[in-house]
């Protein structure tokens, strides 16, 4: 059974102890015991199917898909997929939409465990193959090269504007990773960057001529705050370890006072009302003015 671990923390400025933060128990997933250590009756036996398992999770592809945020990008590809279709785009364009999505998602997951290496490494971080040094830097660098050579051609295929809207959100979320990220403006980055995929719908079409109209300016900030609200969600997972390195984002000052149970909550209702709004809007006023 899983270890549960609490730990408690002030902030610098001397306020309220993190075990708001810290409120709920942190589980950490068992680990697989090292065959060559053995048990205490004796060496585990390394069979056909284990050794198969073992190679299996330490191949390069695995590995490149654990540090791509798989879930963040299967989210962002399905969750653009589906508005498109919902804005009455046909199935090849809401799949080359999706898939667009789910690559310039995977870039930014890459360009984010490599950023953050030091950090996981030194706060054990689980699931993170650069930082513990199964996935070598080179190979994830390596990665996002050839993702953004494919992400170009993917995000221009349904019309050049609209690639470009992408592209520019892929960049802010890029600059996000290095900055702005550790302070109070940290959703910014996020706001911005979901922001943009607005007009990456709304202009699109099929073939790099395509030219659609501009986004309604409701459904661009409903963007935006769904853009916040994943920041949220996205951050409640490490927020005792990065209140021990003395970040002071937005997610992390409200933590404090709520406890990250509640913040889940707040978080997760926050985000089912904009999807919900972007629903209703969507439905009535539509996407493109």
């Amino acid at each position: 059974m899983a270890k549960l671990q609490r730990r408690k923390r002030r902030d610098q400025a001397g306020d309220e102890p993190v075990a708001a933060v810290s409120d709920t128990l942190v589980e950490t997933p068992p680990t697989d015991p090292d065959p060559a250590a053995g048990t205490d009756h004796g060496p585990v036996r390394r069979t056909p199917a284990r050794r198969l398992r073992l190679s299996l999770a330490e191949a390069t592809p695995v590995l490149l898909a654990q540090a791509a945020h798989p879930r963040q990008a299967l989210f962002t590809g399905f969750g653009l997929g589906v508005a498109a279709l919902a804005s009455d785009r046909p199935l090849r364009e809401a799949a080359v939409v999706a898939a667009t999505g789910l690559v310039g998602q995977a870039i930014l997951g890459w360009h984010n465990d490599i950023v953050d290496r030091d950090t996981d490494a030194r706060h054990q971080t689980q699931r993170k193959p650069v930082a513990e040094g199964r996935l070598d830097v080179g190979s994830a660098w390596y990665a996002v090269v050839l993702a953004v050579l494919l992400v170009i051609p993917l995000s221009i295929s349904t019309g050049v504007t609209a690639g470009t809207w992408f592209l520019g959100s892929l960049a802010v979320g890029l600059l996000g990773n290095v900055a702005l990220r550790r302070g109070r403006f940290s959703w910014l980055s996020w706001a911005g960057q979901y922001a943009l995929f607005a007009p990456y719908l709304s202009f699109g079409g099929w073939g790099g001529g395509a030219d659609g109209s501009p986004p309604e300016v409701a459904m661009v900030v409903l963007f935006a705050l769904l853009g916040v609200g994943v920041h949220f969600l996205r951050s409640i997972w490490g927020l005792v370890a990065d209140d021990a390195d003395g970040w002071t984002y937005l997610p992390l000052k409200l933590g404090r006072k709520l406890g990250a149970s509640r913040l889940l909550v707040v978080s997760a209702t926050f985000t089912g009302l904009v999807l919900a709004a972007m629903v209703v809007v969507g439905s009535t006023v539509g996407l493109r003015q």
